[in-house]
């Protein structure tokens, strides 16, 4: 991993830690419903954290939640004070994050000490790794609209020997509607299941619980539908940095045309390279 290799270089591993993005805003949280009622919980979180590691690494750096805006600036700029160093990595310029979210005004000017305090260096590669094997491999299945009835006998074929349980999925306390599940596998809508108030933690546990998920009932979105495209794009990093294998039922509608507004555009294209490499038969190989 990235990461490993740049604390490797940079620093002594009992003093350091790397974190995902989204493992390190969980982390967050979780400590913010623990320190209820405390005074400046956040200072807390981060005198915690800076006491044990002197080195704090933060890769794939991306804020599109609300809730994260609100709280990531600060918590950076008390971890900062307390002494460590902060290595972060990112696919956008500090200017560029979070944006057209809500508050971004808030959140811009909490990150101004990051900005202040931070070398930032524009990395440029060669080669985009993930998308090196998009002409090795094409599912010709994707080039027709699949009927319901077609997917259920396609995912009875190779789940047979499990029970197919009902269309609500139970998570974190919380339940959603899908196509249907089993304890291996998880069917749902693009157009419905990313339209509910789905998140990461949710995501997560997903990755965590199911072997497969199946995904159907693409539709063209723009920035009118912009939430969905936001939480199927969290969906898509936390599956592939989980190796989940995920089966995509396109139907006539091209993957690339999937979003055609702006404001995700530089989340959006770093999706596009990742659900691309989802679909090769080299990652479900490897996963």
């Amino acid at each position: 991993m990235l990461s490993e290799a740049i604390l490797k270089n940079i620093g002594d591993g009992k003093s350091s830690i790397s974190f995902h993005y989204i493992d390190f805003m969980y982390m967050a949280h979780s400590e913010l419903s623990k320190l209820v009622g405390n005074k400046d919980p956040l200072n807390i979180i981060a005198k915690s954290l800076s006491n044990k590691h002197k080195i704090i690494f933060i890769d794939e750096f991306q804020v599109e939640d609300v809730a994260d805006a609100m709280i990531i600036g600060n918590l950076l700029s008390q971890i900062l004070k307390n002494g460590s160093q902060l290595f972060l990595t990112s696919n956008a310029h500090p200017d560029d994050l979070y944006k057209d979210g809500l508050q971004r005004q808030k959140f811009m000017k909490s990150m101004a000490i990051i900005k202040d305090s931070l070398n930032i260096y524009e990395l440029k590669g060669l080669v985009d790794y993930r998308a090196r094997n998009i002409f090795k491999y094409t599912d010709n299945s994707n080039s027709s609209p699949h009927k319901d009835e077609d997917i259920l006998k396609f995912i009875k074929s190779n789940f047979s020997s499990h029970e197919i349980t009902s269309n609500i999925l139970e998570i974190n306390s919380r339940k959603f509607r899908c196509k249907s599940s089993s304890e291996d596998f998880l069917w749902v809508s693009f157009s419905d299941f990313f339209n509910q108030s789905t998140g990461s933690k949710d995501f997560i546990e997903i990755s965590k619980n199911f072997e497969w998920v199946f995904i159907n009932d693409f539709v063209e979105c723009n920035d009118n539908n912009a939430d969905i495209v936001r939480r199927f794009i969290s969906f898509i990093d936390i599956s592939y940095r989980e190796n989940t294998k995920v089966k995509f039922f396109f139907g006539n509608i091209d993957h690339l045309n999937i979003y055609k507004g702006t404001k995700l555009k530089i989340l959006w294209d770093r999706c596009l390279s990742r659900l691309t490499e989802m679909q090769t038969i080299e990652y479900l190989n490897n996963t």
